[in-house]
């Protein structure tokens, strides 16, 4: 647990672990200042804020520890709205232990996991969501997990959220005046003016809950399923895309028993692609086990990618195929993309035919590299389909629950004037409502919730 009350000036390496050119250790607290300086031997609480000092940093017994370089920040212009000092050193293990236990030795404490940006979020630096945004910034392994981390880390999400519980706020004001007047029977709220406004909240709320499915898969990388028979080049599709050998490539059918995941990232977002277990009737009790799990992937992924083989596939198999696989998914608003695979080696008449009765589908050869034009067909959902959809991407488990109790609460209230229920229990309703977005922002926590949020981030942030 998070010591959120102390008041102490905390430390800690910021950089990564190990041996590099140089690491940053700061230090954050009310006596920053006072304990740098007994071993940087310069007065920095009367140097100006935002500006670098180079000197020596000498242990207790005054021997030379490094030469270093310390940026100046005071508070409350600093990350943490307090004074900090961040001190870059050479990057040595032993160098970075010995400043860290001069710190600690002259008044500092050990900084817990997030407690810099946990004090930053307490001295309303920032809200509890571009709190979290800090540590998904960290995380960002592609252009798009950037871009949503960047825009909530703005307070574009935020701005939305706390606009939408004013509007909420302003109404709910009224019904409460409503009730300090109970016994003459008047009505502050306009009733139409209410259901227009829940109804207007429901929509925004509800866009931001749906939005949820893109932000998730844009965070974590969008999952793709390869599916086909045995034999048809999954495993020569996921080489080609990864450029590497990943999976085993063999003319035996059955050689993929279980999925093989890899990511790549195309044009700056992320894709996890999983080569499944060929799909046909078998008896071997292992590889029907694969089989099983080729179908939860393709359930579970966002795109799936189905392959044919024009070699050796026929216009009736083709056909039977794509029906079936789609009657077993039972998913219409998946993207499915046909794959007609071999066109190097294809049959004539069945490669005519299927040019004919799929036009959507993509011709190409996997063992030849030929997957431009699936690459773009991949790309292009990301950026005409999924990002399309909201301006706000809600990509944070802990935003979409709330934001789910958010519309029950709103429901509640609809239900509510619709059956002419009392303005006592019609405002619990709408209190409901703002106690969930405001858990949001950070408005209203528990230190058990700052708690859970900040104890997931590295040390030195």
């Amino acid at each position: 647990m998070l010591n959120f009350l102390e008041k102490d000036t905390i430390c800690a390496i910021s950089t990564a672990p190990g041996v590099g050119g140089i690491a940053v250790i700061r230090v954050s607290g009310d006596n920053c200042f006072t304990i740098v300086n007994q071993s940087f031997k310069k007065n920095l609480s009367k140097v100006a804020t935002h500006t670098v000092h180079f000197g020596n940093f000498y242990d207790n017994s005054n021997t030379l520890i490094d030469e270093v370089v310390i940026a100046v920040f005071k508070g409350p212009k600093s990350f943490t709205g307090e004074d900090v000092a961040e001190i870059s050193c050479h990057g040595s293990s032993f160098i970075q232990q010995e400043i860290l236990t001069r710190l600690i030795a002259t008044g500092c404490r050990l900084a817990e996991p997030g407690e810099f940006t946990m004090r930053a979020f307490m001295n309303q630096r920032m809200d509890l969501v571009q709190a979290e945004a800090v540590a998904d910034l960290i995380a960002a392994s592609s252009a798009k997990s950037h871009e949503i981390a960047m825009q909530q880390m703005r307070g574009g999400f935020s701005k939305e959220i706390s606009e939408l519980r004013q509007q909420l706020i302003n109404f709910a004001s009224l019904i409460e005046l409503e009730l300090d007047f109970s016994e003459e029977d008047v009505e502050f709220a306009d009733r139409s003016q209410l259901k227009s406004l829940i109804n207007l909240l429901h929509s925004s709320v509800s866009r931001l809950v749906d939005s949820f499915r893109v932000g998730n898969v844009l965070k974590n990388g969008i999952p793709v399923a390869i599916i086909g028979a045995p034999n048809v080049g999954k495993s020569t599709l996921l080489n080609a895309l990864l450029n590497e050998e990943r999976a085993i490539v063999s003319d035996i059918a059955g050689t993929t028993r279980d999925t093989v995941e890899d990511e790549l990232i195309l044009a700056g977002t992320s894709f996890r692609f999983i080569d499944t277990a060929g799909i046909r009737t078998t008896q071997d009790t292992i590889e029907s086990i694969g089989i099983e799990r080729s179908y939860e992937k393709a359930k579970q992924a966002s795109v799936v990618l189905l392959l044919f083989d024009l070699k050796n596939d026929s216009l009736n198999f083709i056909t039977e195929k794509i029906t079936d696989f789609k009657a077993v998914l039972n998913q219409p608003d998946k993207k499915l993309i046909l794959l007609f695979n071999k066109v190097d080696a294809a049959q004539a008449e069945v490669l005519s035919a299927c040019q004919k009765q799929w036009p959507e589908g993509i011709y190409m050869s996997a063992k030849q590299k030929d997957i431009s034009e699936l690459t773009n067909t991949l790309t292009e959902f990301v950026t005409k389909g999924l990002l399309s959809e909201s301006e706000n991407v809600v990509s944070n488990a802990r935003h979409h629950e709330a934001l789910v109790k958010t519309l029950n609460a709103l429901n509640d209230v609809n239900n509510a004037m619709e059956n002419g229920i009392s303005g006592d229990f019609l405002a619990i309703d709408i209190r409901q409502a703002l106690h969930f977005l405001g858990t949001i922002t950070g408005e209203i926590t528990t230190d058990d919730l700052l708690g859970n949020i900040f104890s997931k981030f590295c040390i030195g942030k």
